[in-house]
């Protein structure tokens, strides 16, 4: 299990966009911020497991955890 960050801005046609400064590659779009969380760990898990597969450094921010674990979630109101 890795954790990183997920930064999210609302693009100019409407839709959102993620990044994360510590998975280079990592980008998400969705319809709304909450959809741009929903499908960021699948995509992430898929991109690191590309890396893995064909031998690429993992990046250095990437940061490895073990349950039990505490993060920060968002939760619209």
């Amino acid at each position: 299990m890795y954790q990183i960050a997920l930064d999210i801005q609302r693009l100019d046609e409407g839709p959102y966009w993620g990044t994360s400064p510590d998975l280079p590659g990592l980008i998400v779009q969705g319809a709304t911020p909450e959809g741009v969380v929903d499908l960021a760990p699948d995509i992430a898990r898929e991109l690191i497991a590309v890396m893995i597969e064909t031998g690429q450094p993992l990046p250095p921010g990437l940061r490895r955890v073990s349950v039990p674990v505490r993060i920060s979630l968002v939760v619209p109101a």
